[in-house]
């Protein structure tokens, strides 16, 4: 349910695709290869995909071409993180934009690379790269702004 969470703003609508991840699970259970991936990783590709399906569905993704901004990423401090409970965080990732926090999601959670994000999504891997670097300027500021002494 995390994970769907982490997709999906409105409870209700992650509850809905889990239950059609799951459905497709149970579908396609025959078609998994325990050599090419665990069951976990191969069930955790059904769930993110499904949520992505979902969103397209409410057309919440917009297909634009953004010029990738250059230079350094910005980082976000450890020790701002670390004082986050978990809960916290995924707060502070939901009040991204949609595709900025897909792309954070998919890039810095799931570990997909920008060629694969782009292709998830459509877009192109430059704009994979600046949603990326906007998500982390974005959170950075959010937690610059919660500090007590700012």
């Amino acid at each position: 349910m995390a994970l769907c969470l982490r997709y999906v703003r409105v409870h209700s609508d992650a509850v809905e695709v889990l239950n059609d991840a799951w459905l497709k699970v149970f579908k396609q259970l025959t078609r998994y290869d325990a050599a090419k991936a665990a069951l976990y990783t191969w069930m955790r590709k059904i769930v993110i995909n499904t949520a992505l399906d979902s969103l397209r569905k409410q057309r919440l993704i917009r297909n634009r071409e953004i010029l990738t901004m250059t230079g350094e990423e910005p980082g976000i401090e450890n020790e701002a993180i670390s004082k986050l409970s978990g809960d916290e965080l995924l707060g502070l990732i939901l009040q991204l934009p949609v595709t900025t926090r897909l792309v954070f999601n998919l890039y810095s959670v799931d570990g997909f690379s920008h060629r694969e994000i782009a292709s998830m999504l459509g877009i192109s891997e430059g704009t994979s790269r600046w949603h990326l670097s906007d998500a982390r300027r974005q959170l950075r500021l959010i937690i610059h702004l919660m500090e007590p002494n700012s």
